[in-house]
């Protein structure tokens, strides 16, 4: 594929589905904030990676250079009491910071991978970049946007309000006043000169671990700076595209663009692109009245809240089976219909694939088949052009999924479809359940070394052999023990395929 479809991305500063330009033809700059590695990543992470991750993928379908920055957090990130999150695990898990911080971006690494992820271009960490963000501060200060106080280095909100009308409170689209309502208090910013302000620089104090020289003094950045100096190091002044979850329009990404523009005067980012969030039965995530719900707990079944495990591809599916900029209501009958959707596309695929093709000339016309699908692959490609609706183009391969079938069950003749078009279905069933979707088949819990696949190829044998010697018991014992191990085996014109009951 190459770059000359329409893709129309929603934008968080305007409001509305925009042409995507990118600043460069031919290359994607793209940063995502990453995650706060003083616990385990939650699933609200999953779905913004996951989200994104199918953006990065159907980037590189459309054969852009795409360079994906997102970051590690490891130092600065503030509780509410003012207190910072990695000192906060490093106390209770009574580890030295860096050591808290390797545990858990081994672990969110871990479930990136378990989710099938691609990586990133660049993974930078905030405590390699504090040259930058010290930089970053003097050049606010510089501006007039900034002020020092006692060592600590604060920016200044309404005197930039002021000087860039518009600008502050341009990513959460609500007016000044309400942003200054929802400004928390810390306890350690009492010499701040208006309750928006908020921290670059913190004077370090003596319960704190993760300290360095600055010309203010020994201490440690604020939060929202590091994304500001670390997008703007790989991805230049401006770039094309800041993402990340709903929760951080405001304060994270509001601050960001004063910062930047504070630094430089000017936008960081010409799109953001926001993923909205996760409900538990049709409530919010939260910790204190028992509803929530871990990565691990889906997987392994041990929540109250669901009857059964989970695959992490069937979570996956089940986050794609929504729009990214949708909220996603987690219950356990909708992860049974995303266990039920996700085989049904497996297997789907898999008979597709086994279809033959008749390699004989073909006069080039098409018939009311033909042309129907391929109006349905067009508009599964039309659903990722459209703000990379997923939910869009699951819904054409499975209409696609409908002619397979009926194929399969001798409903529809083989030959029905033009070889050119079936090509066609098969190869775009591959693209977007692989390289788009970012799914794996995992219906057969196969190794790399198709063991798993060549086992039961054998075993398929032995039961068509005895079928055909009319042995019907070694048959029907040798299908009764694979349903037993939850392998359901189906009889069809074009053959015999299996997989998870």
């Amino acid at each position: 594929m190459n770059q000359a479809r329409s893709l129309r991305i929603y934008n968080t500063l305007t409001g509305k589905k925009e042409i995507f330009e990118p600043i460069v033809p031919g290359h994607v700059g793209m940063y995502v904030c990453g995650p706060t590695v003083y616990n385990d990543a939650h699933l609200g992470n999953c779905r913004t990676y996951v989200s994104f991750d199918v953006i990065h993928r159907y980037f590189r379908l459309l054969d852009y250079k795409v360079r994906y920055v997102r970051n590690i957090t490891d130092v600065g990130h503030l509780t509410d009491d003012g207190e910072d999150r990695m000192a906060k695990g490093s106390k209770l898990a009574q580890l030295e910071p860096m050591e808290v911080a390797q545990r858990y971006t081994v672990g969110f690494h871990e479930m990136m991978r378990i989710l099938n992820t691609l990586p990133p271009s660049i993974e930078p960490r905030a405590t390699g970049h504090i040259p930058e963000q010290i930089e970053m501060v003097q050049d606010i200060l510089d501006r007039g946007y900034a002020y020092e106080k006692n060592g600590s280095v604060y920016f200044n909100v309404p005197k930039f309000a002021a000087e860039n009308p518009g600008t502050y409170g341009s990513v959460s689209g609500r007016i000044l006043e309400d942003l200054y309502a929802e400004t928390r208090e810390l306890k350690s910013q009492d010499e701040k000169e208006h309750p928006a302000d908020f921290a670059i620089w913190m004077k370090g104090r003596p319960q704190d671990l993760m300290l360095w020289k600055s010309p203010w003094s020994v201490g440690f950045p604020g939060w929202h700076l590091e994304c500001s100096a670390m997008s703007t190091k790989y991805l230049g002044k401006t770039f094309d595209i800041h993402g990340g979850g709903n929760d951080l329009k405001f304060p994270h990404h509001e601050n960001e663009v004063a910062q930047n523009f504070g630094s430089c005067g000017c936008a960081p980012a010409k799109l953001w692109m926001h993923a909205n969030m996760l409900l538990l039965n049709n409530k919010k995530m939260s910790k204190s009245d028992g509803n929530t719900i871990s990565p691990a707990e889906l997987f392994t079944g041990t929540s109250q809240h669901t009857s059964k495990a989970y695959s992490p591809m069937v979570v996956r599916f089940f986050m794609l089976m929504a729009h990214y900029r949708s909220t996603l209501d987690i219950t356990d009958e909708a992860l049974l219909a995303a266990e039920k959707g996700f085989k049904k596309l497996m297997e789907t695929n898999k008979i597709l694939q086994s279809l033959p093709v008749d390699s004989k000339a073909f006069d080039g016309s098409e018939n009311d088949h033909d042309r129907a699908i391929l109006e349905l692959i067009e508009e599964a490609y039309k659903g990722m052009d459209d703000d990379f609706n997923t939910a869009i183009a699951i819904a054409s391969l499975n209409e696609i999924g409908s002619y397979v079938h009926k194929i399969a069950n001798q409903q529809l003749p083989a030959d029905a479809i033009a070889p050119w078009v079936l090509e066609k279905m098969k190869s775009t069933f591959e693209t977007f359940i692989f390289n788009i979707f970012g799914l794996k088949d995992d219906s057969a819990e196969s190794g790399d070394d198709g063991t798993i696949d060549g086992l039961m190829s054998l075993i398929l044998d032995i039961r068509n052999h005895a079928r055909t010697q009319k042995d019907w018991t070694t048959s029907d014992k040798i299908r009764d023990t694979l349903s037993e191990l939850g392998i359901q085996v189906k009889d069809g014109k074009e053959g015999v395929s299996w997989g998870k009951a």
